[in-house]
């Protein structure tokens, strides 16, 4: 069996770690690395999208970061109870058009006892941007760990 600590039920420590691996995961753009975090049977729901399984998750991220380009992201801890944890976000990336778009989002974590994400469901928005307004350049820097992100 698989262990993906920290595992629940998470104290603030642990809900902040957890949304810094994430974090970390998805700014490498591999899906197979960030299907590694969620259950065999994760469900997911991504804007009107369902997915289930590690198989859907990857071919959903690879689809994904074919279409998102220079995608990079930040979340931050919005909120956790025992093995739940909810985090808000925003990713820019540019499409093939070259036109820039920030994404910002909330996401629902659910986990089970090994700390494998078994259910994520997120709600995305798109906001246009110019390459000038980027504020989102690669992984975060280790000095701005744990630093919330402005919403505007």
């Amino acid at each position: 069996m698989t262990v993906r600590p920290p595992v629940p039920p998470f104290d603030r420590a642990a809900a902040l770690a957890k949304v810094q691996a994430a974090e970390d995961a998805w700014n490498t753009r591999d899906p197979e690395r960030v299907a590694g975090a969620y259950t065999v049977d994760s469900v997911w729901r991504n804007r009107d999208t369902f997915v289930t399984g590690r198989p859907a998750i990857v071919e959903f991220l690879s689809d994904k970061w074919s279409r998102e380009l220079d995608y990079a992201l930040r979340k931050n801890l919005w909120a956790f109870d025992g093995d739940r944890i909810a985090v808000r976000f925003q990713y820019e990336c540019r499409d093939s058009g070259g036109q820039w778009w920030r994404s910002y989002g909330n996401e629902l974590w659910e986990f089970d006892e090994n700390g494998l994400m078994r259910r994520r469901e997120a709600s995305i928005n798109d906001l246009r941007i110019e390459e000038s307004e980027r504020r989102v350049f690669g992984p975060r820097p280790e000095s701005e760990r744990g630093v919330e992100f402005p919403i505007r």
